[in-house]
């Protein structure tokens, strides 16, 4: 059974919890803290296998949880760490993190908004958002989805000069915990486009050893089909994809559902039937659906009328010009699948092309590689010439001309800085919400019910600054401070 999309939840590893304990043996009286830390919760690591092709299993296992890491123990024992939950997925997996949209938050792409347009598929959006978390494109690939909570520490981490005999432990730190979307995309040289009943499976079925099903109605083919062929020693990977119809970028058809599959592919291969009414109309409406998915128009293209055995050339040639006259730079051939009619020249036509794709690809990288260095060593000399001392007259109006166009820098803190940031929100009168990720990290990992680590933490927002702050918008001894889930008030025992 053929499954190219799923939806999974994702529970990564707790950490375990650190301990209070003390040392206890004979003639030693006062042995100390030696509590342990908690063990690291597993995580949730997907993995690229070239032998799994489909993603059923996510159909029957829908629920994905790592192992919890264990607590910490006396004798300074650390708890073990959670095993990491290791899944195996088809070689061109794209993972993406499902999360609710905030109420002024709105979905941007390229810099646009796109919260009130309809999605490509003709459905439209849902308070909610898909971030990329993965795209695994080879074998072997792993890549860490779901990361496991760290341990807290055992009390023996705090003794100090000053804290001799501390009783505060911290709590493992939940792991992630989302809902995920996985989509499948065939990693293939050669895509097959074209109407129904064009021959594509037919033609896949001759070139390679795949086995599709072919039959004389349309959409025989409802899932992807997969084939190698081979070209003067080298191996050509097709994709072969169900028929499509007008509107399906649209959702219409089940074009839309599988175009995903020609969305990697190098070089596209349009079959268009030779007993088509009109070959350069079947033609363009191919090339419309595609343009309107993705780049998919802009991809190198192959043409190829197919059924040809049997048919008369001056046929042949008309349907041709019919195609010529959408596409005047179309190369276009001749085959017939099951009379072996055309298929090497057209092969090899196909190779050429993929090997000549791949190397203007590789060009285009260096490039834009070397461009990118010779734009930075350019602002670095414009940002030294602005700074350094001018002469009136020419070459001071020079200066101002380029102050004014070159790129004004952009500001930003350091991405550690950014960390120890946080904000203060007054919900009400006697409520307050803090954000930031380091205090909601430790707020995590404060025991609530351990009086000595929770004063723990008003003392870490007291020295960064928070108390201040909520002291500033009104909050008062008995109010409650939320943070990370987790309320209490501003001082003890209020």
């Amino acid at each position: 059974m053929f499954v190219d999309t799923a939806k999974v939840s994702l529970k990564a590893g707790k950490g375990g919890d650190g301990a209070v304990s003390f040392r206890h043996e004979i003639y030693i009286p006062k042995g100390g803290p030696d509590g342990g830390d908690g063990g690291k919760g597993g995580d949730i690591i997907f993995r690229a296998d070239r032998n799994t092709n489909t993603l059923v299993d996510f159909r029957f296992t829908p629920i994905l949880t790592a192992e919890d890491g264990k607590n910490g123990s006396g004798q300074r024992s650390a708890g073990r760490s959670g095993k990491d939950l290791v899944v195996d997925v088809p070689v061109g997996t794209v993972v993406y993190k499902v999360s609710e949209l905030g109420p002024f938050e709105t979905i941007r792409d390229n810099g646009s908004e796109l919260a009130s347009e309809p999605r490509n598929d003709g459905r439209e959006r849902s308070g909610s958002r898909k971030d990329l978390i993965a795209d695994l494109t080879h074998d072997g690939d792993e890549v860490v989805v779901a990361h496991g909570g760290s341990g807290g520490f055992g009390n023996a981490h705090f003794k100090s000069s000053t804290r001799q005999a501390p009783i505060i432990a911290e709590v493992g730190e939940p792991g992630e915990e989302f809902e995920a979307e996985l989509e499948l995309k065939s990693m293939a040289d050669v895509g097959l486009v074209g109407l129904p009943n064009a021959g594509k499976s037919t033609f896949l079925s001759v070139v390679s050893n795949a086995k599709p099903e072919i039959a004389d109605y349309p959409f025989t083919t409802i899932t992807p089909n997969l084939g190698v062929a081979t070209v003067d020693d080298h191996d050509l990977l097709i994709a072969d994809i169900p028929g499509l119809i007008e509107g399906a970028s649209e959702g219409k058809g089940l074009g839309h559902d599988f175009l995903r599959h020609v969305d990697r592919t190098t070089v596209l291969l349009h079959l268009i039937d030779v007993y088509n009414d009109d070959a350069g109309e079947a033609y363009q409406t191919i090339r419309n659906e595609l343009e309107k998915y993705s780049d998919l128009a802009a991809r190198p293209e192959v043409v190829a009328l197919t059924k040809c055995e049997g048919v008369d050339e001056d046929i042949i040639k008309m349907q041709m010009s019919s195609i010529l006259a959408k596409n005047p730079a179309a190369k276009i051939f001749a085959i017939s699948s099951s009379a072996h009619q055309g298929l090497t020249e057209l092969l090899r036509e196909l190779k050429r092309v993929y090997f000549e794709s791949k190397r203007q690809v590789r060009e285009t990288a260096h490039k834009a590689s070397a461009t990118s260095s010779s734009e930075t060593l350019s602002r670095q000399r414009e940002r030294t010439e602005r700074l350094s001392p001018v002469t009136t007259g020419a070459k001071e109006r020079v200066e101002e001309e380029r102050w004014r166009d070159a790129d004004l820098p952009v500001i930003s803190l350091a991405s550690d800085v950014l960390k120890d940031t946080w904000r203060v929100e007054k919900l009400d009168d006697d409520h307050f919400k803090v954000t930031g990720e380091k205090i909601e990290k430790f707020a995590r990992k404060t025991d609530l019910g351990n009086y000595a680590s929770l004063n723990r933490l008003r003392d870490i927002m007291k020295k960064m600054g928070i108390r201040a702050e909520l002291t500033t918008q009104g909050a008062k001894p008995d109010s409650v401070i939320q943070i990370a889930g987790k309320e209490f008030t501003l001082v003890e025992d209020w």
